[in-house]
This record gives structure tokens, sequence and C-alpha cells, in this order.
């Protein structure tokens, strides 16, 4: 949604203020949105409401799909209370569910009790709610019984259900005004978030929620918030500073055979030549080297800097049917919550960093081993997205993304991809399951592999396009994912690769712009079976051996800082002595004496008899030396025997 921090939003108005156009507006660029309309059917006679009707639903994406609730109005309550984290409800609106709440076929009922429910199934629910609601505050008090039984109802509402959302706005004119876009104060020792405004309604990037840690620094926790699409006239072109794509009326098109910039190819081996140069003791870098040549070759120079803007992207979408087996019930979206609140090992790895952290929710899956994963509708608004969310990145100023993901299901569905994608067997692709014990389940790994065959029986005969395999087999995480890598290549950023969904999506990227997987590097294989193989296809050599299994984008974190490292020794080395370099050691020399090889002193003893004894021994030093007090002006000690003068170049003269 396009309010930054908020998960329900009332959108208030008069009579044809536009209200119901902006409320679309905040859900436009969500991959899916349940629709809940809550009025009654059409008079057949009144063909003027009938026509109101059907332009609502003309405006509805063909991805939104529709729920009534007009049969029983304590329906609503049930349907915004069992919605998911990861869906987006829009319900238009409150003025056509207070109607058929006061419907004398609902009555008696008591209307309180049900305002009531509606507002705490609003309070309590995980989703992303935008309801519309009529403000009726601002008229004339009805002269009938029914119309002020009306505003009664409907104000009461009103104010139940802005009381518990997060934001609410008045439109007037079609103009927004935010009546609440601040959070109450929390108990003490609890973290706070700083109040935003409602950022990205006029196409600004997202806002940092501030926080204010009680155990240590934590991360900069965003949510995502994509601006709608601009409106473009047909026949012009949507462009970047690198690159330019056709547009249709509904926005960006994603499409195979895309001109998406490479990086410099001059710049990595000019980098590495550069590596040779520098006064770097024993064999240097090793493997190493490649992350200067990557960040050379992406920020095109041949002296990188180390990544200092840096945002994790975490994709948050489930998987149904058997690739999910043996997943803990209610795992990944306690891990998406957790990390929301700036808990856990990625936002404490993120915070350790100084980078970003984005928990981006994606449309969920169907079984693949009964029907496609998604609809061609939502996997075009899912790609978009993710370019986006890459854009939305760059404009912030970030120089560095962090893939990661957590749905549960998304290892098997990523493993499909990748037979689907490289010709690879099932049971060679899938990780072992593990329990929540850390024990191995066999069982729950034989379900997986069962259903990765059957959906690709099923899908045998059908077009092996990218977009047919994020659709048949990929699922949201994915199909994000690969909007991700897109957008980022057409702003030139740097993906740092985590995990089987991001390399699933490096696979399907290429088929659209080849160009995507030169922006990509891979830290870690983790030990995965599936991140090795579209390593091996795509040609990302994983740079360390560590087996992390922190979760995705938690072991490409835990080795940023020697990636960081190893990028600022490149810069900040000079060159050695033998290429040219400066010698400290012949600078230091001619400032202290101007002969190259003095003849050494000999020795001056400290006391009658001590010469002989320190003399036969010319390169002990002794232990200790009394000190002298030092003094306003020159001191003077009495000479010690301590061996021959060394030379100006600190050896020690034999």
């Amino acid at each position: 949604m396009s309010v930054e921090g908020w998960n329900t939003v009332l959108v208030l108005g008069g009579i044809r203020s536009g209200k119901s156009e902006f409320a679309e507006s905040l859900v436009a660029d969500a991959p899916t949105v349940r629709y809940v309309a809550t009025s009654a059917a059409a008079d057949p006679d009144d063909t003027e409401w009938a026509a109101r009707l059907a332009a609502h639903r003309a405006r509805r994406p063909g991805s939104w799909t529709t729920e009534e609730t007009a049969e029983d109005p304590r329906r609503l309550a049930d349907v915004l209370a069992s919605a998911g984290p990861n869906e987006t409800l829009l319900v238009d609106d409150l003025g056509g569910w207070v109607t058929v709440l006061l419907d004398p076929a609902h009555q008696p009922a008591d209307d309180v009790a049900t305002i009531t429910e509606l507002a705490d199934a609003v309070r309590a629910s995980e989703a992303r709610i935008v309801l519309v609601s009529p403000e009726v505050g601002l008229s004339l008090v009805p002269t009938t019984p029914l119309g002020r039984a009306f505003a009664d109802a409907l104000g009461a509402a009103n104010r139940a259900v802005a009381d518990a959302c997060d934001a609410v706005a008045l439109v007037v004119a079609g103009q927004p005004a935010w009546l609440k876009p601040s959070a109450p104060v929390p108990p003490a020792g609890v973290p706070t978030r700083a109040a935003a405004p409602a950022d990205g309604l006029d196409g600004s990037a997202p806002a940092a929620v501030a926080t204010v840690p009680a155990d240590g620094p934590l991360p900069e926790v965003l949510t995502p918030t994509v601006p709608p699409a601009p409106q473009t006239p047909a026949g012009t072109t949507w462009t970047t500073p690198t690159m330019a794509l056709p547009v249709v009326a509904t926005g960006l098109v994603i499409q195979p055979g895309m001109e998406l910039p490479m990086p410099d190819e001059y710049a990595g081996p000019q980098a590495v030549q550069r590596l040779g140069t520098l006064d770097l003791p024993g064999a240097g870098l090793g493997v190493l080297e490649r992350v200067v040549e990557f960040a050379a070759a992406t920020q095109g120079t041949s002296t990188p800097t180390p990544w200092t803007d840096v945002r994790v992207l975490l994709l948050h979408g489930d998987h149904a049917g058997g690739v999910a087996a043996g997943a803990p019930v209610g795992e990944s979206t306690r891990l998406a919550r957790q990390a929301r609140a700036g808990r856990g090992a990625l936002a404490r790895l993120a915070a350790e960093n100084g980078a970003g952290l984005q928990v981006v929710d994606a449309p969920p899956a169907a079984p693949i081993e009964h029907g496609p994963a998604l609809d061609a509708d939502t996997v075009e608004s899912a790609l978009r997205y993710g370019w986006r969310l890459a854009e939305e990145a760059a404009e912030a100023g970030v120089r560095l993304l962090v893939l990661g993901a957590c749905g549960a299901g998304a290892e098997a569905a990523a493993a499909a991809v990748l037979v689907a994608t490289a010709g690879a067997e099932a049971p060679t692709v899938l990780g072992r399951v593990h329990t929540a014990d850390g024990e191995i389940d066999d069982a729950a790994w034989m379900v997986r592999c069962a259903t990765v065959r059957d959906a690709l029986h099923r899908t045998r005969r059908s077009p092996r396009d990218a977009k047919d395999i994020l659709a048949e087999l990929g699922g949201g995480d994915v199909a994000v994912a690969c909007g991700v890598l897109l957008g980022a290549t057409a702003r030139r950023v740097p993906v740092l690769l985590d995990g089987p969904v991001g390399l699933a999506a490096g696979m399907v990227a290429r088929d659209l712009a080849g160009q995507a997987r030169h922006w990509c590097l891979l830290v870690d294989h983790g030990g995965h079976p599936a991140v090795r193989l579209a390593a091996d296809v795509l040609g990302l050599t994983p740079l360390l051996d560590l087996r992390l299994d922190l979760g995705e984008g938690a072991n490409a974190l835990a080795a940023l800082p020697l990636l960081r490292s190893v990028l600022a020794l490149a810069g900040s080395l000079p060159v050695h002595p033998h290429h040219g370099g400066p010698d400290d050691e012949a600078t230091g020399a001619a400032a202290t004496t101007p002969d190259a090889e003095p003849e050494p002193a000999a020795p001056e003893p400290s006391a009658p008899g001590a010469a002989g004894d320190e003399a036969a021994q010319p390169d002990v030093i002794p232990e200790f030396a009394e000190p002298t007090p030092a003094g306003p002006g020159p001191t003077t000690t009495a000479p010690t025997d301590t061996g021959p003068e060394p030379d100006p170049s600190g050896r020690r003269a034999g």
C-alpha cells in the first residue's frame, strides 16, 4: 500500500468526492486484491444505480477478485478477521453495509454490537485493508426517522472503524487530507517508531521507520510502498536514465528480449590488473579478487568503494500443496512479522551492517500439482511490483540489494522452476527437510519430490516461456524476485543472491533480459543443491563455501562485512614500490641523513669494563634503561652502550 507503516486505512468522503478512486489507488500496485462489495443488488428498475455499480466494476483490474457480503452484514467482520497477512482487501463501502444492516429483513438486530464486531475485526486483522465510507457528519440532520437512523448508525460505524484503523483520510473534491497519520505512544520499554506522513502518494520514496532500540541497534525497517503508475499517453515511452521500454495504458511492459544495461566491461579487468600492483603481502586476495572485479564493473570504476547504502528485500509468499510438506504452520508468517518488528537473525545482521530491511508480501501460490500457481494477470502485476521495488530503492540512494525469502514451500517451488528451466531431476535439486527440532523429515521430502514431479508431468505440454514458468510453477515470490532483478538491472544496482528463490528468479530473468545475471553476485551456495545447479547454469561461481543456513538473505548479510573489507583494502592500499609506488623507508632515510650507507659508529662504553662485554654481543639490547625526566628544554643523558648504531633503513649493522 502507498501509506508508510499502516496496514488499515479508512477513506471518508462525500457523494462524488472521488473517495472510491482514491482508495483504489492505494492498492493499485498490490499483486492481488480482494474487492469486498457490501451493497445489495440493484433494483432492476433503477437503471441509474445499476450504471453506477457497473462503472465500479469496470474500474477493477482483471487480477482482482470480488466478494459479496450483502446477504449478511455480520459476514463482513468474518471476512476481515480471516484474511491472511499477505492479502490486500478493499471494502466499498460502509454506507451500503449500514443500509443492509438496517434492512427490515435483518431486524431485530443489535446494531451497536455488529458495529463493534466490525471494528474489532479491523483492529485484529493481519491483512492490509482499505475501507471506504460516506462522511455524513457534514450534512443536515435528516427529516425522516429512517434517514436519522441511517445517519446515526453510519456515524457510529465511521467513528468505531476510524478508531480501529491505523490511518484515516478525508477526500474532498478528489483531494485527500490525512486526519490520522500518527501512531499511539507505546508503553515504556517497547520499541517505538516515529510518525511518518503518508509518503508515496506524491511519488516520493518511502520514509524509513525510525526505531528506538531496547537492546542494541535495530535495522532501518521499511514497509513496501509502491506509488501508483503514472498515466502515460498511448504511443509514448517510459524511460530511465539507462534504458527505455514500451508501456501500455496499464503501465510498464516486461517482455522477453529487453535491452537492459551491462556492467562496464573495462572497469572490472582494470581493477584486477590494479590489484597486482598494490602493496599486498603474500599472494593477495585470492578468490575474493572477484568481489573487486564485480564491484568495479557495476560501479563503472577501476577503484570501487565498499557498499554503504544496502537494502534487504525479504519476500514473503506462501505456497500451498505438497511443496510445503513439512513446513511448520504459520512459521513463515512469524518470520515476516519478526523481521518487520526488527527482531530475529535477519534483522540483527541487517542492523550490524547498517542495512535497511523491507518485508515484501508476495501473492500466495496455489498447489502446483493440481493447476497453475498464479494466473497470468497476477504474474504481470508481480513482475511490475518487483521492478518498482528496485526502482524505489535506487531512488532512495541504495547501492546494493540483498534478496531473501521466507515463504512456506518456497524452496520446493524454486526447485520446480529449476527442473523446468535446467532439465534437472527433482530429487537432485531438492534439499533435505528439517523439522523444528532439527531432525531430517524424509517423508516430507518424498512428498515434495512427488509434488514437483506431478507438476512437471501436468505441464509437460505447456509452453516454457518465462512468464509461463512463473505462472505454472514459480508463484508470487519468484515472480516478484524476478521483477526486482530486472528493475535493479535497469537502474544499475547490483544484487546479492542468497538461496533457491533468488537463483530461480535469476533463471527466469535471463530469458527476459540476459543482462540481469551480470548484475548478480552469489556469496555462498549454502550447501543447497538447487543453488549449486542454478549457479552453474548462470555462471555465478560462489565466492565462499561456508555452508551457512541462516535463512535466505541472512547468509549474504553474514558475509557482507568480509566483502566490504576487501573493497576497502583494495581501494586504500598504495602501489608497491616495485611497481613505482613510494618507498616509505627510503623516504624516511632521506629525511634523516644524506648518506645511504653510513659507516657504523663505534660503541661508546657507558662505564669502564662494560664495553668489552657489550661489544661481544652487538645485537643484544639492554632490557631496561633508567628513564630521564623530561624538562622544559633539551635533555642530555649519560651514554649507554646499546651496541652498534642502526642504519637509516631500520636494519641493525652487523
